[in-house]
């Protein structure tokens, strides 16, 4: 078959895209617990492979895998969890469906490929079941309030204090208190509505609290005294990094917008940080405190 330009480039693409697919499928398979999930995912690897030879027998040439995406998605399956891994595959997929349907009237097999591709797009689907996703509310709960809370904190006693070490200090003791405090009240909560995953919910709101309270006072335990406002600045820019990231998590594991809950978070962890930069100045002159 003669195959014009665009659609010969597509077609080697495809290759690359589904050798690739195939020996990431089978290297997440033996990662999985459930073996369900395993059998699904090593079926469809097999089935990606022969979607390979398809598309060869119609270049006559050999793509190498993008070895690189195969080590990323192995690493953040770790990181992430097998439910932003699926998801992720699943968008791939249905990028890749997109492109099929273009090619199907000039290469008909093409059509059987794309409804293939719909087929590992439901079985995806239907395998995902991971117990981090039931506890995101407490996971959201813990994040959201660290980020609320010792942002405003921290704004409100850097230029009160205008020292890294006694900024850090200050953060240490709050963001502690804080952590015990959230996941106690998240426990309480959670019993009062007789829940019986109370103590793991718990667990996921301290720990989201926790690690976000140590990304943010990272920047003024590292930088000497007087740097505090270069630390302020960086942990600014980590607050936002927190909050995309997470966002984008979420965006992907419950297939929601990114963008307004990004922005709705951003806004909110800023505005605090603002207003407490301005009480904290103002109580600091009402005080007369000079440090």
């Amino acid at each position: 078959m003669t195959l014009s330009q665009k659609n010969y480039k597509r077609i080697l693409k495809f290759q690359k895209s589904e050798i690739t697919a195939s020996i990431l499928y089978k290297k997440i398979a033996v990662l999985m617990h459930e073996s369900k999930n395993k059998d699904v995912l090593l079926e469809i690897s097999q089935v990606e492979n022969e979607h390979y030879k398809r598309w060869r027998s119609f270049t006559n040439h050999d793509i190498k895998p993008d070895y690189l995406k195969i080590f990323l998605y192995r690493f953040l399956f770790f990181i992430l969890g097998e439910t932003f891994i699926i998801k992720s595959l699943e968008r791939n997929e249905e990028f890749d469906k997109k492109e099929l349907d273009d090619i199907a009237a000039e290469i008909p097999i093409a059509r059987e490929i794309s409804d293939q591709e719909e087929k590992h797009e439901n079985q995806l689907i239907s395998m995902i079941n991971e117990e981090r996703l039931k506890y995101v509310g407490s996971m959201v709960l813990g994040l959201n309030d660290a980020l609320v809370e010792l942002t405003g904190t921290i704004a409100g006693v850097t230029f009160a204090l205008t020292n890294t070490k006694l900024v850090a200090l200050a953060a240490i003791i709050t963001g502690g208190a804080a952590t015990l405090s959230m996941a106690a009240s998240n426990y309480l909560a959670q019993r009062a509505n007789q829940s019986e995953d109370a103590v793991k919910s718990s667990v996921y709101t301290g720990m989201a609290y926790l690690i976000t309270v140590i990304i943010l006072i990272m920047p003024y335990l590292l930088l000497p005294d007087e740097y505090y406002v270069t630390a302020f600045v960086i942990m600014l820019l980590l607050v936002v990094l927190i909050i995309y990231l997470f966002n984008f998590y979420i965006a992907v594991v419950q297939t929601a917008a990114f963008w307004p809950k990004f922005v709705e978070m951003a806004v909110i962890s800023l505005g605090v940080a603002a207003l407490s930069y301005v009480l904290g100045i103002g109580a600091k002159y009402l005080l007369g405190i000079e440090i």
